[in-house]
C-alpha cells in the first residue's frame, strides 16, 4: 500500500510539473514577436522541434530499456521500452503534422521526399514494425528479447535522421539548433529561451507518458499472467479424468 502512494505522489507530482512547464511555454510561445518573413508561423517551431526532439528521446529510450532488459532480464525495462516505443511513434506523427502545417505556407507544399522527411517517414515503418513484432509473439521472454534487438537496431534512425540536412541536402532548412562542432543557434535570439523551456515542458510529458504508460503496460501483464494460471487451473481437473 505504502509504495503504491508513494507511486501515486511522484505520478501526481510529475504531472502537475508537466502541466505547469507546458502552459508556461504555451504563454511564452503564442506572446513570442513575429518574425520578419514567416509571421506568426514561426510559432510553430515550438511545438514541431520539441515533438522531434521528443520522439527521438524516445526512440533512445527503447533501444535503451531494450539493452536493459539482455542486461537484466527483468520484465519492466521491457515494459518501459515498449511503452517508449509508442510515446516515439505518437510524437513524430506530431512532428510531421506540425511539420506538414509550416510546410504549406513556406513551401507551397505540405509534403516532399526531402531526406528529413523521408527518414522520418521511415521511422514510422520501423517503430511501427517493432510494435507489430510484440503482437506476434505471444512468448513473453522470446518477445522482449526480440523487441529488444530491434529496439536497439532501430536507434540508427535518430543520427540519421539528425543528419539528413546535413548530408542530404535537399529543400529542409538545416538544424536551428546545431549541437556538433560547438552548439550554434541559427535563429533570432529571442526565441531560444521559449524554445529551451519548450523542450524542457515536452522532456517532462515525456517522463510523464513513459511513467503512466508502463504502470498500464505492468498491470496488463499482471491480468494476462492470472487470466493464464486460471486456465491452466480450470484445465487440470480434466487431464486427471482422463488419466483416471
Amino acid at each position: 500500500m505504502g509504495s503504491d502512494m508513494k507511486r501515486d505522489l511522484t505520478t501526481t507530482l510529475l504531472g502537475g510539473a508537466t502541466a505547469v512547464a507546458l502552459l508556461v511555454a504555451v504563454g511564452l510561445g503564442l506572446s513570442a514577436p513575429l518574425d520578419i518573413n514567416q509571421g506568426s508561423l514561426v510559432r510553430l517551431m515550438f511545438v514541431h522541434v520539441p515533438s522531434a526532439w521528443l520522439s527521438y528521446l524516445a526512440y533512445g529510450g527503447t533501444g535503451l530499456f531494450g539493452l536493459l532488459y539482455l542486461i537484466r532480464r527483468q520484465r519492466r525495462w521491457d515494459r518501459l521500452a515498449m511503452a517508449s516505443a509508442e510515446i516515439g511513434l505518437l510524437f513524430t506523427v506530431v512532428t510531421i503534422v506540425g511539420g506538414m502545417l509550416w510546410a504549406k505556407p513556406t513551401w507551397g507544399t505540405y509534403w516532399v521526399w526531402d531526406a528529413r522527411l523521408t527518414t522520418t517517414a521511415l521511422s514510422i515503418v520501423v517503430y511501427g514494425g517493432y510494435l507489430l513484432i510484440r503482437s506476434l509473439i505471444d512468448d513473453p521472454d522470446r518477445r522482449a528479447r526480440v523487441s529488444a534487438v530491434v529496439g536497439i537496431v532501430g536507434t540508427l534512425y535518430v543520427p540519421v535522421n539528425y543528419m539528413a540536412v546535413e548530408w542530404w541536402r535537399g529543400i529542409h532548412q538545416t538544424q536551428t539548433l546545431k549541437l556538433l562542432d560547438g552548439i550554434r543557434w541559427d535563429a533570432a535570439p529571442v526565441y531560444l529561451p521559449t524554445l529551451f523551456i519548450s523542450l524542457g515542458a515536452f522532456t517532462l510529458l515525456y517522463a510523464l507518458l513513459l511513467r503512466v504508460r508502463g504502470v498500464m503496460a505492468a498491470r496488463e501483464e499482471a491480468r494476462e499472467e492470472r487470466e493464464l494460471m486460471n486456465e491452466l487451473g480450470a484445465a487440470q481437473p480434466r487431464v486427471e479424468v482422463a488419466r483416471g
